[in-house]
C-alpha cells in the first residue's frame, strides 16, 4: 500500500484523536456520580422498605393501643357501675355486698394491668413513630442528595459530549485527508488492537507495542520508499516513520 509521508503522518493525528475519544468515553463510564447515584438509589430502596415496615408497625400499634384503651374504659365503666350500686345502698344482703366489693377489687386490679398494657403499647408506638420519622427525614435527604448528584452528572456528561463532538469534528477533518484504503486498514487494525491502529517509530521503537525493532527490520525500513506503508513486525500495526525514528 502506498501513501505519502504527509498522509501517513495525518494517520498519527487521527490515532491521537481516537486516543482522546477513548479517554473521553472512559471518563464518561467512570464518573464518580454514577457510583454515588447507585449508592443513593440503593439507600433509597432500603429506606422505602423500612418506611413501609415501620408504617405498618405504627398502624398495628395504634390499633392495639385503641383496643387496650377501650378495654380499660370498659373496666372503668364496670367499676363505676358497681360503685354506684355500692354507694346507693342498692345491695341488701351482706353476701351480695361482699361479692360486689370483691368484684370491684378484682376490676381495679384488671384496670391496673390493662393500663400497664396501654403504657407499654404507647411506648412501643412512640419508638416506632420516632424511627419512622427518622427514616422519612433521611429519605428526604437522600432524595435531595440524589438531585444534586444527578445535576452534577448531567453537567459532566454535557461537558464530555461537547469535548467528544469537538474531537469528532477534528477527526473528520483529518480523516478526509487520508486515502480511503489506508483509513480502512487503520480502522480494521484499531478494532483488532485495542483501539490503536497506527503507531510512530521513535528511537527505533514501535510506540504501539513498545518493542525495539531488530537490525534486520530496521534495515528493511531504511530501504523502503518514503511512500511505502509499513507494518510493525511484532504487533502488525501501521508503523509511521518520523524525524525521531532513529534511522
Amino acid at each position: 500500500m502506498k501513501a505519502s509521508p504527509a498522509e501517513q503522518h495525518r494517520l498519527l493525528e487521527v490515532a491521537d484523536i481516537d486516543a482522546e475519544l477513548g479517554r473521553i468515553e472512559h471518563r464518561r463510564r467512570v464518573l464518580p456520580e454514577h457510583a454515588e447515584l447507585a449508592r443513593l438509589d440503593d439507600r433509597d430502596a432500603q429506606l422505602r422498605d423500612l418506611i413501609a415496615t415501620l408504617s405498618a408497625s405504627v398502624g398495628d400499634l395504634a390499633r392495639e393501643q385503641a383496643k387496650a384503651e377501650a378495654d380499660v374504659e370498659q373496666v372503668r365503666s364496670r367499676i363505676d357501675r358497681d360503685r354506684r350500686l355500692l354507694d346507693g345502698g342498692m345491695v341488701g344482703s351482706p353476701r351480695e355486698l361482699e361479692n360486689l366489693q370483691s368484684e370491684i377489687g378484682s376490676l381495679l386490679r384488671r384496670q391496673s394491668d390493662l393500663e400497664e398494657i396501654v403504657l407499654d403499647v404507647m411506648e412501643r408506638r412512640e419508638t416506632a413513630q420516632a424511627s419512622l420519622d427518622e427514616a422519612t427525614a433521611e429519605r428526604a435527604r437522600v432524595a435531595a442528595e440524589r438531585t444534586e448528584a444527578a445535576a452534577r452528572r448531567d453537567a459532566a456528561l454535557a461537558d464530555l459530549a461537547a469535548q467528544e463532538a469537538a474531537a469528532a469534528a477534528r477527526r473528520g477533518q483529518a480523516s478526509a485527508q487520508i486515502p480511503a484504503d489506508l483509513l480502512d486498514l487503520y480502522d480494521k487494525l484499531r478494532a483488532q488492537h485495542g483501539g490503536v491502529g497506527a503507531a510512530a517509530l521513535r528511537q527505533r521503537r514501535c510506540t504501539g507495542c513498545n518493542l525495539t525493532l531488530n537490525t534486520v527490520d530496521l534495515n528493511a525500513i531504511r530501504a523502503a520508499p518514503p511512500d511505502e506503508v509499513l507494518r510493525c513486525e511484532e504487533c502488525r500495526r501501521i508503523l509511521v516513520r518520523t524525524a525521531e525514528s532513529g534511522l
